[in-house]
């Protein structure tokens, strides 16, 4: 038995994978918009490396410096 279903979670997530998800959302959520609301193909490794500095962010707890690079 998981503990998600051990405490009662109707999600099946741990609150860790619960702050993961919702920084993965939250990071293509901004990705679609600054793209027009369309991803190319070529745009997924820069999409990718967004997404992986927010679940960076989650797990780590630090929030890096951005800079007008970032974006």
């Amino acid at each position: 038995m998981d503990d998600a279903y051990v405490s009662g979670d109707p999600e099946g997530l741990t609150p860790l994978l619960r702050q993961i998800r919702d920084a993965v959302a939250r990071e293509l959520h901004a990705q679609y918009a600054l793209r027009a609301d369309r991803l190319d193909l070529a745009d997924l490794p820069e999409v990718a490396y967004q997404v992986t500095l927010r679940v960076d962010e989650v797990l780590t707890g630090v929030r890096p410096r951005r800079t007008s690079a970032d974006r």
